[in-house]
């Protein structure tokens, strides 16, 4: 059963890699080819440098399909270590192999998917066996995705609890978690110091002004909030947000308050932006969970629908024709971009490869809402179910995919984000079910009397 999925993704990852060449690239590709330690973190660049010169970007995309496949493989693999029936890994394999979102990322000149590979090897580290040594390398492996996606520093919290989980007596699980601890943050202090060494700043990149800002600005009352007079024409009318584009239009739309009302004298637009944001955190901050919340649930809906209050879903969805950004890029733009890494010839979608995948992804073919929720209750469920050795993976993998999707949603939801899912949510999943069929199994087969 799984070698049949396997080889319909692996069809399905040689269509896409036919059917825009050399690779997609997005707005961000650019940052990513071009940018350096200020504008973007390096863990990504590295595998870019490393794939250039052997074959362009048609080999970065080839390898990431390549990672899809070993994510899935890992995933089976690690399932069927941990006990499941193999009806059960297959499942938990389907998403990442089916899914045309994912195949759509894998086509992309983006980090996410080097993030997602980086994820599950430590997470299989750590699943595989019990040990000191398994918690040293999951952690820092973990830490290490840190320079590839900033995002991944909240999975600090996953390992660390689980690494306390793993031992008896207060003493070794405070060793323990030092230990996961210490690890994780070992690569980020690394990268941090080579930052530091290198622009004098101890940051892991640079994402904009104030981040914060749209979630802050999208949340607000402005009516019964209370602020400065400068800062006033930061908050927008209901009506401004939806005009804009929601959150990811106040962050970077050009008309958007935060980038054309006048900064204070005295200080940075980056300081003017978290005054506001800090402001609205601290007065209304159940608006703001609210806010968080409603973005959130997205993925558990049953349909994948265009929402002008997100960043557009089609920017994640596979065209009739190669995408270009008439806002930021032209075509030109993107082929001189090409050009300039390694790769010849135009940027084209061939037919009917591209019309292809564009009817398979728009007619379904990705992982529905309410299966990603049927695994969010499988995963709680283990985790809280006692007498079971899955009961801590349980809770490892389904924490790390709570805190890392809600934590990429406080601060602007995208589809894009929710990309992990496809591999935790899964997995977490299937590690519930076999709690549950396993319990379930043992009263069973418990003696009468």
């Amino acid at each position: 059963m799984f070698l049949l999925v396997l080889t319909v993704g692996l069809a399905l990852r040689v269509l896409a890699q036919a059917a825009y060449r050399p690779a997609l690239l997005y707005i961000d590709s650019e940052k990513y080819l071009e940018g350096s330690v200020a504008t973007a973190p390096q863990g990504y660049q590295a595998l870019l440098r490393a794939l250039e010169p052997l074959g362009g970007l048609a080999l970065v995309a080839a390898v990431q399909h390549a990672f899809g496949l070993a994510i899935a493989v890992a995933l089976y693999a690690v399932l069927l270590r941990r006990g499941a029936p193999r009806w059960v890994a297959t499942l938990a394999a389907a998403p990442v192999l089916l899914d045309a979102y994912q195949l759509q990322l894998e086509q992309t000149i983006m980090s996410d998917v080097l993030f997602e590979v980086m994820i599950t090897a430590a997470l299989v580290v750590l699943l595989w066996r019990p040990g000191p040594w398994p918690v040293a390398a999951g952690a820092l492996v973990l830490g290490a995705a840190v320079t590839v996606r900033e995002i991944g520093a909240v999975l600090i919290v996953p390992v660390v609890v689980f690494a306390a989980l793993t031992v008896r007596g207060w003493r070794r699980r405070a060793g323990r978690a030092a230990l996961a601890a210490g690890c994780f943050v070992l690569p980020v202090l690394g990268y941090l110091t080579g930052t530091f060494v290198v622009t004098g700043h101890f940051v892991m990149s640079g994402n904009g002004p104030s981040p914060q800002y749209g979630r802050a600005a999208a949340a607000a009352d402005c009516v019964t909030l209370r602020l400065p007079a400068d800062e006033r024409a930061l908050c927008p009318s209901p009506a401004q947000t939806l005009a804009l584009g929601g959150i990811d239009g106040l962050l970077h739309n050009p008309r958007s308050p935060g980038h054309t009302v006048p900064v204070p004298p005295g200080l940075t637009r980056d300081e003017f932006l978290d005054r506001f944001a800090i402001a609205v955190f601290r007065q209304q901050p159940l608006r703001v969970a609210a806010s968080v919340a409603r973005d959130s649930v997205r993925l558990f809906a049953p349909v994948r629908d265009g929402d002008p209050q997100v960043t557009p879903i089609a920017r994640w969805q596979f065209q009739d024709f190669y995408p270009v950004y008439p806002r930021r890029y032209s075509m030109a733009f993107l082929t001189r971009l090409a050009h300039a890494h390694g790769s010849g010839g135009d940027l084209v979608a061939v037919q009917p490869a591209a019309s292809f995948l564009r009817t398979y992804q728009l007619g379904g073919g990705y992982t529905p809402g309410p299966l990603y929720a049927v695994f969010l209750v499988a995963g709680v469920a283990g985790a809280v179910r006692r007498r079971t050795e899955l009961r801590v993976p349980c809770l490892l993998v389904t924490l790390a995919a709570v805190v890392l999707l809600v934590g990429s949603d406080a601060f602007e939801f995208s589809w894009r984000y929710q990309l992990p899912a496809v591999v935790l949510l899964p997995l977490a999943g299937a590690l519930g079910v076999t709690a549950l069929i396993r319990g379930r199994a043992s009263r069973c087969a418990a003696p009468s009397g």
